[in-house]
């Protein structure tokens, strides 16, 4: 299959994905939108600035799982964080909180499967051939990464230092299941992606 067929076939199973799930989803959202007021004052929504298909900056929708303005610190989450809410911690352990970007999919701003898009500031990090493959393909909602490190908070938090071991550690191992996935990904490959994530949120 040629890269111009693959890309629009992929398109198209995240559309009919996304769209199939969104009855589902939305009770869902509202549930937790409810939960989200009545546990803290603030907004539902969260947005933050990340780095999308060849570089376009784009904001990513999540429910909000901290208190207002305690998310002006570290860009990094350890687990135990004193700015994540009583309704965060359970959205956040079930991945409820990441359900608001598939308006993003829908947008095309993101895919269903990808590697996820990082803040400029730890993107940058990345070398520049390692970069521009990575950023070749939509960011995603799910990866291999994600599911394999999704301990990745409780490692933070271990840390005496964690953005040095985020840069050096951690952002190592997303680039190489990101660079392969570019290399290898297939419309059955992101089935089973998706599956095994399911798989992830069922046992949470």
């Amino acid at each position: 299959m040629s890269t111009g067929l693959r890309d629009a076939a992929k398109r198209g199973l995240d559309i009919v994905l996304s769209l199939a799930v969104l009855p589902v989803v939305v009770p869902v959202l509202a549930v937790a939108a409810l939960w989200i007021k009545l546990d803290s004052p603030g907004p539902v929504l969260y947005r933050q600035e990340r780095v999308g298909r060849h570089g376009r900056l784009f904001r990513i929708h999540k429910l909000r799982t901290m208190r207002v303005h305690d998310d002006r610190g570290s860009q990094l989450t350890q687990a135990g964080d004193a700015r994540i809410t009583r309704a965060g911690r359970w959205l956040r352990r079930r991945r409820v909180d990441e359900l608001p970007q598939l308006w993003d999919v829908l947008k095309g701003d993101m895919s269903l499967v990808g590697p996820r898009p990082e803040v400029p500031r730890y993107m940058a990090c990345y070398p520049e051939e390692a970069r521009r493959r990575i950023l070749s393909v939509r960011p995603g909602i799910t990866e291999r990464a994600a599911l394999e490190l999704r301990d990745e908070d409780r490692l933070l938090a271990s840390a005496a230092d964690p953005e040095r071991v985020y840069i050096e550690q951690i952002l190592p191992l997303k680039q190489r299941y990101a660079l392969d996935y570019v290399a290898h990904h297939s419309l059955w490959s992101d089935l089973r992606i998706l599956w095994a994530t399911l798989g992830v949120l069922w046992h949470g």
